[in-house]
């Protein structure tokens, strides 16, 4: 707990903004592990308290027979604002500050997406000349770009919000999601107020 208090007073010196938007991918089998839904739960709590407006978590997928048991789990969480869970056949927009992303990968949504403009194209609605970034973002489920995306157990995203997470800062942990502690999502903001965001540039 005394390292916890001095990481966050070195990150409450810092003058940079907070992320306002953060993201955290993890894998069907870290919410297998003992524990896993009460450290989500927690992590909600955190990014809430330091200053994050809008949390979205990626939880990939290998066999989507265990969507429906994830989905009851999550509906049973305690969390601190309005929440939303997308499956990979969802298509509706999710809007709520706490976004859940359950095995609807970045390549399937982006997929979806360029169905829809085709559809569009093909019914006169909207001609090719016409499509710009702000058609695809219009189309997807999770639309707005996380500023810190954090990546737990692994250096890779899992197929996370491949068009939304162009220009997110990406933060890498060895720690394993069961052992994810508020210390290790201090650190990560941390290494996030250091850095010098480019943007692309």
């Amino acid at each position: 707990m005394l390292y916890d208090t001095y990481l966050a007073v070195r990150l409450r010196r810092q003058s940079e903004d907070p992320p306002r938007h953060v993201a955290v991918v993890i894998t069907e089998r870290d919410l297998l592990e003992q524990g896993a839904y009460e450290t989500l739960a927690a992590f909600f709590e955190w990014a809430v308290e330091y200053g994050a407006e809008r949390i979205t978590v990626s939880v990939s997928v290998l066999d989507e027979a265990v969507i429906p048991t994830l989905r009851r789990e999550l509906a049973e969480l305690s969390v601190p604002r309005p929440m939303a869970v997308r499956g990979p056949d969802d298509t509706e927009q999710a809007e709520e500050p706490i976004q859940i992303s359950i095995g609807l990968g970045g390549k399937r949504e982006f997929t979806e997406t360029v169905r829809q403009l085709a559809e569009a194209v093909d019914a006169g609605d909207l001609s090719p000349d016409e499509i710009e970034a702000e058609q695809i973002d219009n189309r997807l489920v999770f639309r707005e770009e996380p500023d810190l995306v954090i990546k737990t157990g692994a250096e890779r995203l899992s197929d996370f919000m491949i068009w939304q997470s162009v220009y997110s800062e990406l933060y890498f942990t060895d720690v394993n999601w069961r052992d994810f502690r508020k210390r290790d999502y201090l650190r990560a903001l941390l290494d996030y107020e250091d850095r010098q965001r480019r943007f692309g540039a």
